[in-house]
């Protein structure tokens, strides 16, 4: 009979997220993961298989509990007209606050779309989803502001405009402000 399980495999993949979404993939050591997890080695490669494994799960865990929570004003149900600026207020400010300036972690996509992992299919189709699911919401809080205008060059220079904060907010955190105040600009 297998022992059971003595962790929670959603804590040890949040803390896990957190190394990669920081150290990214390449950067991030099998020992930091431990650290970071409390799993051992062979723990972790019988849970996941890999430390690529508890990387796709990080990204899916990201995905989950960071992207989407934060899109449901946009995807939900009902897109309120206002959805959009609350949406790119919420950025705005998670960067803008951050301390020290340059401590956030941008997007854990967009880090690793410029990343050597970034290169490999699957990651660029997680990637490319991560895009298109932006700019459809996008595209969705557009038609809700806008009725009666075609909400697809708006998506389009949202989505860029995004995507350019979020590999911007570690290095340059005030041209991150900048871009997504060019954003909120777009919408007033």
């Amino acid at each position: 009979m297998p022992r059971p399980q003595a962790y929670v495999t959603e804590d040890a993949v949040r803390a896990a997220r957190g190394v990669f979404w920081t150290q990214g993939f390449e950067g991030s050591s099998v020992p930091e993961l431990e650290r970071a997890t409390g799993l051992n080695r062979s723990s972790i490669y019988h849970a996941f298989g890999s430390k690529r494994g508890l990387f796709d799960a990080a990204v899916q865990s990201y995905l989950d509990e960071v992207v989407r929570p934060r899109l449901a004003v946009l995807t939900g149900s009902e897109v309120a007209p206002d959805a959009l600026v609350e949406y790119l207020a919420g950025l705005r400010a998670a960067i803008a606050d951050a301390d020290p300036p340059g401590a956030g972690q941008g997007c854990l996509l967009v880090n690793t779309a410029t990343a050597p992992i970034g290169g490999d299919a699957a990651v660029r189709a997680v990637v490319a989803g991560y895009r298109a699911e932006l700019r459809t919401a996008f595209e969705r809080g557009g038609r809700a502001r806008f009725p009666g205008r075609d909400p697809a060059e708006l998506a389009d220079t949202l989505t860029s405009l995004v995507v350019a904060a979020f590999a911007l907010a570690r290095v340059d955190p005030d041209g991150a402000v900048r871009s997504l105040d060019v954003a909120l600009a777009q919408v007033a």
